[in-house]
Parts: C-alpha cells; structure tokens; sequence
C-alpha cells in the first residue's frame, strides 16, 4: 500500500487544493487597498482560473465604487467633531451665540464686524470706516457706529445712516457652520 500525505489547504500555499483561503484573498485586498489605494481585481470563481495562477492587479486609484467596507470603516474611525471641523469653512469666525439679534460683534482678530440683523440672519462688514480709515468702535440700536467723526452704518446692509461717512461699508459673505458664523468672502 502507497502512502497519502494528507494535504490542508494554506492561506499561504497557493498550490494547495483550492489556491488561496478566501481569509487570505480578504486580507491581501484589505492590505493593498490600505498601502497605496490600489485596487485588487479578483478573477470570479469558474474554469478560467487555475489554482495557483497569479492574481492580476491594478494599479488604477480606489473610487468611492471600490470596497464598501473600507470606505465604511474610514468614516466610522472619525468623530463626529472630526466630521464637523473638516466641513467647516475657513476664516475669521465667532460663536453664533455670541451675536446679539439686532446687535454685532466687532472681531479682534480680523478687520470685520458680524452682525445679526434679524435672528438667523448674519452678516459682514469691514469694520474700517469708509470717512477718514478709523475702526469701528460699538454696535447698537441697529447701527454700526465710528468713534472718529460719529458716522454710523446699518447693521442690515452698511449702508451710511448718519455722515459725515458717505460710503457704504464694504460688506462680506457669511456661513454660518455648527455654532459659529465665518466670515467666507
């Protein structure tokens, strides 16, 4: 009697009786999708393909079309609060809480002021008057006002509501992201 050598079949031996376990296939895409975005292309069981045969693949970047599970687990490894600041705009920007309905908030940090006109509605404006270059002082009673020479400016559209100023304030867009409005252009 001639002896058998019983045969398991290996993640690693290709030349095993069904080729590579379908653990190992997994977890060689999951590895060239993660080292490089490559994408494997993976010959469907049938005749054609031969245990032991090559696996071609491709070169050719990862589309969102690729592997659900990888762009899944991508987006469940990110917080929420990651989520959120990667959405947000960037620029000059303040707490939406932080501006009063009918009121405004002159920034520190950049040349503009935010106002509120109506609740939701926000807007902004240069905060450099448009008489002789001075910088806005307050907001109140709907107006914008400049502690030079007293000009005042509506908080609605910048448009002068007391001289001697005789040019609007320059106004910029708005997104009002999360929490906070930014000024955006």
């Amino acid at each position: 009697m001639t002896s058998t050598t019983d045969r398991t079949a290996s993640p690693t031996d290709p030349a095993s009786p069904g080729g590579p376990s379908r653990r190992a296939v997994l977890r060689t895409a999951g590895l060239v999708t993660l080292s490089g975005g490559a994408v494997l292309t993976l010959a469907a069981c049938g005749a054609e393909g031969q245990a032991g045969d090559p696996v071609p693949t491709s070169a050719a970047p990862s589309t969102s079309a690729a592997s659900p599970s990888a762009s899944s687990s991508a987006s469940a490894s990110e917080s929420p609060s990651e989520a959120a600041s990667s959405k947000a705009p960037s620029g000059p920007s303040v707490a939406t809480a932080d501006v009063p309905v009918g009121g405004g908030v002159i920034l520190d940090d950049a040349d503009y002021v935010i106002t509120q006109p109506t609740k939701g509605t926000y807007k902004a404006f240069s905060k450099i008057c448009t008489h002789q270059g001075c910088k806005v002082g307050s907001v109140s009673g709907g107006v914008i006002i400049c502690p030079c020479h007293k000009s005042e400016f509506s908080i609605e559209d910048g448009s002068v509501k007391q001289p001697p100023a005789s040019k609007p304030l320059a106004e910029s867009a708005t997104t009002v992201s999360g929490s906070k409005v930014y000024v955006t252009g």
